[in-house]
């Protein structure tokens, strides 16, 4: 039998017969209803009824965009900055597939996004139409759910729904295509809407004996590491997790994902793992007889070969999701659950056994890992910039309180390195997807969503160059990012792995961007086009000054265009298809390790 769902509670509807509103109107209520304060889109033919009513109302702020595209990681940074839904809305074909790389970024990311499309009239459906793509069926894979609405009654259940999905169990993306007919017609509008969700059921909270059987294994572990993903984040859970750290003397690693869910500051912390982890929390990973595994999906960018990964330990899986739990690696213990939720009972497990083995020699090992392989990297020779150094200031000249949204490569996994993350939500990439244009938009939205906070796009040359059009909406609607552009005038990622796995064949991946003459483009042009602020760095001594000076500017957004060395390289690094003890910390070992 169906099961009714309660939506989040909102207030009802005056007593008395419910207003009759077009699904238009009913979309615009229905998203002021849910606590919706902003929204990101692009107008288009088949949302033009909505776009007419969005006009006339004030309860909700709309972002004009650039590109569909950017609209989606807007509402995608809104929403990782936040913990909210982000609302994105485009209209039919090319507006909603320009949607899709957003979408799919926030499934596969936990991103709790609502995505709204104007679809052709529901009587040109199946005609091939003007501007008809079956959004709903392409995004059934990418999605949590896809909706689509032919009549305006059953608008207000439709988003209700959407925002319960997105939000609810493990968050992520829904899309909600609306007919243009449904939007001009009209009906009554009823809230709070009858919501029948048959089969969504989210569990969080664990089952005992699993909680009384995973602080048994901790309490007899010797080599215990917390192996903590982005659901902790998502959970906001940060709190639950410190002080069951902090109860249990277990190692912590934070993945890609969830810099910040601990303190980097803390002496528990042995940094990222994975393919560019720091040598500590690969190596501590790898060595453990035990690993509690928090809101994380053992992604190959930790795992390395899966086969040869942490071979002595144990599994404690803990996931709101069930489908992860044994997907890659089997759970001796598995735990369905939400993370702060089964924290808090691991917490309560852990006082009553009043008992646990001695680790003092695990951490004189890792203590030793963290003495032996320091973060950190090799000066350029080559008389440009080291980009790592650039990210660290921006870091250190910033501080904890601000915001840094990554693009994708080298730079990101600098930025994921050297800047320290002290606090959950501080730290926005796209981790599973991994999309070249994110930073800028996600930038963005983090900053409507955080006016009083200082936001970092961290871009790389090639990723900025597919987004940069959103400065124009920032300039616009007076959202002043910082955008650092850490320009190799190459695909510098690409460029790192024909370097060492294809003989320095460097195929189509010069930009020629920074280091000649001619740039193309100039990027403080292009920025001041935009009108932005735009600066050079070029020198060690410039560095801080246009940093500081960015620091100081919110009257519009910067762009510093930072030209560093094409050579520099992410380290550590383990290649792909090999085992993490393979890790390697610096260039000098690449010719171990063969072909890839």
């Amino acid at each position: 039998m169906p099961t009714e769902t309660p939506v989040p509670a909102v207030p009802r509807a005056p007593q008395g017969a419910p207003p009759v509103l077009t699904g238009s109107g009913a979309v615009l209520k229905s998203l002021e209803l849910l606590g919706v304060t902003d929204v990101f889109g692009l107008p288009g033919g088949a949302i033009m009824p909505f776009y007419d009513e969005l006009m006339a109302q004030t309860a909700i702020r709309h972002i004009l965009v650039r590109h569909e595209q950017g609209a989606g990681h807007a509402a995608e940074g809104y929403a990782s900055s936040t913990g909210k839904v982000g609302v994105a809305i485009a209209t039919s074909g090319p507006g909603a597939t320009n949607l899709v790389t957003a979408i799919a970024d926030a499934y596969m990311d936990s991103v709790p996004l609502l995505a709204i499309t104007g679809q052709v009239f529901s009587t040109l459906m199946g005609t091939d139409a003007f501007q008809e793509v079956d959004i709903v069926g392409i995004t059934m894979p990418i999605t949590k759910h896809s909706i689509l609405v032919k009549r305006p009654e059953d608008v207000p259940a439709a988003i209700a729904s959407a925002y319960h999905i997105a939000s609810t169990g493990r968050p992520g993306p829904v899309l909600v295509d609306i007919t243009k007919d449904t939007q001009q017609n009209s009906a009554p509008f009823i809230w709070p809407p009858k919501v029948e969700l048959p089969g969504y059921r989210p569990v969080t909270k664990a089952h005992g004996k699993q909680i009384v059987a995973a602080a048994q294994l901790l309490a007899d572990s010797k080599r215990p590491v917390l192996y903590v993903g982005g659901g902790v984040i998502r959970a906001e859970a940060s709190g639950e997790l410190r002080e069951f750290a902090e109860l249990t003397g277990a190692a912590v690693v934070t993945t890609l994902m969830a810099r910040g869910a601990f303190p980097d500051s803390h002496p528990q912390h042995l940094g990222m793992p994975g393919m560019h982890g720091a040598v500590p929390a690969v190596l501590g990973l790898q060595e453990s007889d035990l690993i509690v595994a928090l809101g994380a999906r053992f992604d190959d960018r930790v795992t390395g070969k899966v086969s040869e990964f942490a071979p002595d330990a144990k599994v404690v899986h803990v996931d709101i999701d069930p489908a992860e739990i044994g997907k890659i690696r089997h759970a001796d213990v598995p735990i369905v659950g939400d993370a702060k939720d089964v924290l808090g009972d691991l917490i309560a497990a852990w006082r009553d056994l009043g008992q646990a083995a001695d680790l003092t020699a695990w951490w004189e090992r890792l203590n030793g890992l963290k003495a032996q392989y320091p973060l950190g990297f090799t000066p350029t020779d080559d008389g440009l910039l080291s980009p790592q150094a650039i990210i660290r200031r921006i870091g250190e000249l910033s501080g904890p309180e601000a915001i840094y949204a990554a693009g994708v490569g080298q730079h990101q996994m600098w930025a994921a390195q050297f800047i320290d993350y002290e606090r959950p939500k501080a730290w926005l990439n796209s981790g599973g997807a991994g999309t070249m244009g994110y930073s800028v938009p996600a930038a963005m939205g983090a900053k409507v969503a955080n006016p009083d906070r200082v936001v970092w796009a961290i871009d790389g040359d090639g990723c900025f160059q597919m987004t940069n059009q959103e400065l124009a909406t920032c300039t616009i609607n007076d959202i002043p990012i910082k955008v650092a552009i850490i320009n190799n005038s190459s695909l510098g990622m690409v460029r790192q792995w024909q370097t060492l796995f294809y003989d320095g064949r460097h195929s189509f991946t010069d930009l020629n961007t920074g280091h000649d003459t001619v740039r193309i483009p100039d990027f403080v042009k292009l920025a001041e086009a935009y009108g932005a602020l735009g600066i050079r760095v070029t020198t060690e001594d410039e560095v801080d000054a246009a940093i500081q000076l960015a620091l100081q500017t919110n009257d519009r957004p910067v762009v510093i265009d930072f030209v560093v060395s094409r050579d520099a390289m992410v380290w550590p690094m383990v290649p792909q298809g090999v085992g993490n003890s393979q890790v390697q910390y610096a260039r000098e070992h690449a010719p171990d390790w063969g072909d890839e």
